[in-house]
Parts: structure tokens; sequence; C-alpha cells
């Protein structure tokens, strides 16, 4: 028994020691060695990794793209406009030694961050107007791509030289130079949004109405323009589909009292006398009628024929 109980507690200072010596470096980790406080060492390979027991620690830090979101701060544009800015971020640690001498830990660092890329972003803001900071390019601005009149109509007055895109790129231009001493290499610096006080708010507002009503000033007059247009083509087809009407039918009337005299002429020519006699009837039923008094002379040609009808023929 007393054999097995030194041998345990062997076993248990063993692992207490390799716990001391031994330590293990993750992928995404890197280390610095301190010895009493100070550092002595940093590990930046991956793997298993001996120490002074008891008199070393070991400080890791995160090896990955690490996250930076600052708050948003009111800048003033070189136009006069006060705007506030809210910025993002992300920076890894490239000198685990240089970081751990000047910032200790993560929390330190976000800190300098604050003061590092919120005084970059002030810096190269307030170089620029307003609209260099909302707009990268000089696209116009307008709700229907694809009419180019309309493009140009409703462009931009103010045009960027610069952008917003540009301004990014010299605010981690400038950001980075501060940072290689503090073991930190910074990756990206973005314009997350850009938030407009109240008196900037309203006249951009009142910018983006007055655009829009003149896009639909224009849209409408176009409409009433193409209206006109097609109001105009319909009158002129509708004349020309009744003149060409018109003039068939007068064509086909032409035709039928073309045909119509030639056949009266032909039953004239056979029977004249027959033929007269056929008009006259007609003309007895178009003039006579029972309440109608007719005057006529004894040789009246028109009384010719009545002379020849018989009371009994009239019974």
């Amino acid at each position: 028994m007393k054999v097995l109980a030194v041998f345990i507690v062997l076993l248990f200072l063993a692992g207490v020691v390799a716990s001391q010596v031994l330590y293990t470096v993750d992928m995404t980790q890197q280390a610095v060695i301190t010895q009493f406080g100070e550092p002595v060492g940093e590990i930046k390979e991956a793997g298993l990794h001996l120490k002074k027991p008891f008199i070393q620690k070991v400080n890791y830090f995160e090896k990955r793209l690490l996250e930076w979101d600052g708050d948003p701060t009111q800048i003033p544009t070189l136009d006069k406009k006060y705007i506030f800015v809210d910025t993002f971020a992300r920076w890894r640690i490239t000198e685990p030694l240089k970081f751990f001498q000047s910032v200790k830990n993560e929390r330190t660092a976000q800190a300098r961050l604050d003061d590092i890329i919120d005084g970059a972003v002030r810096n190269q803001i307030t170089q620029y107007n307003l609209i260099e900071a909302v707009r990268s390019t000089n696209r116009p601005m307008f709700i229907e791509l694809m009419e180019e009149r309309i493009q140009k109509e409703t462009a931009e007055t103010e045009t960027i030289d610069t952008g917003r895109e540009q301004i990014t790129k010299e605010v981690l231009k400038e950001a980075r130079e501060l940072l290689p001493q503090l073991g930190i290499e910074l990756v990206d610096v973005r314009i997350k949004r850009i938030i407009y006080e109240d008196t900037v708010l309203s006249k951009v507002y009142e910018r983006m109405i007055a655009e829009r009503k003149r896009m639909a000033e224009k849209n409408r007059s176009e409409g009433e323009a193409e209206k006109a247009e097609i109001l105009g083509k319909k009158e002129r087809e509708l004349k020309t589909i009744l003149s060409e009407a018109y003039r068939r039918s007068q064509e086909i009337k032409g035709k039928a009292d073309a045909e119509a005299t030639r056949i009266y002429a032909e039953a004239y020519n056979k029977d004249p006398e027959f033929y007269s006699f056929l008009n006259t009837l007609e003309a007895y039923r178009d003039s006579l009628s029972g309440n109608t008094t007719v005057v006529l002379s004894t040789d009246s040609d028109f009384f010719r024929y009545l002379q020849d009808i018989s009371p009994e023929d009239v019974k």
C-alpha cells in the first residue's frame, strides 16, 4: 500500500511538473513567454513547446482577424455640415511581443484603436465636402436606370473628385502608420453609415423630394407628349379610313347608278310607250293620295292616261 501511495504521489508530482514544463499553442493562437512578469520570448508556431517551470508564464493571443466597431463620432465636413460617422475595422496581432509590451491585452488595444482610427477618420472627413463622404462616383442618382435623358437631367450638380471609397483608403493608410509599433496590423477600415444631423437631414429630404418631383414632372410631360402623338396618329388614321371608305362607297354608287341607267335605257329602247306609261303610273302613286286635290287641264300629258279610265275601272 505504501508503495502504491508513493507511486501515486510521484505520478501526481510528475504531472504537475509536466504541466509547468510543457504547453501547447493552437493553430489559431500565438504566445508570449514572461518570466517574473517580463517578456522573454514569443511563440508563433503551433505545437508542443517547453518552458521553465514555475517561473515562466504563457500569455496567449489570437492569431485570427479581430473586430473593432467604433461609436458614431460627430465630425464637421469642409462645407460646415455636421454628421455622425460610424466606422468599423478588422485587425490582427502580427507581433505578439510588441503587442504585449505596448498594450498588454486586447481590451487596451481596442481603446488605442478607438483613438487612432477615430482620429484618422476625423482628419480625413474634415478635409472634404459632405457629398465626397457620402458618394464614391459621379454616377447620376435616378430611379429609371434605363432612361438616359433622365440620367442627365437628375445628375448631381456637385462633382466628386475623391469620393467615399478613396477617403476610406486614406483613413486606412493614416491609421496603419501608427499601429506597427503596437504589433498590430490594420487589415481594413470601412464607413458603416453616415448619420445626418436634423438640419442636414431636412435639407437632404428636401433635395430628394425636389428631385423626385422633377422626375415625376418629366415623366408626366413625356406621357402627355406621347398621348398627344397617339391621339394625332389616331385622328390621321381615322380620317384616312373614312376618306377611303367614302371614296369606295362613291365608286360603288357610281357603278350602281351607271348600271341602273343602262338598264333603264335598254328598257326604254325596247318599248318607249310602255316605259312612259310606267313612269306616269309611278308619278300618280307618288303625287296622288286620298286627300290630294289636283287641278289639270284636259290636254295635259299627266291627265292623258286618266282620261282612258272608266268608272267601272275605278270601282
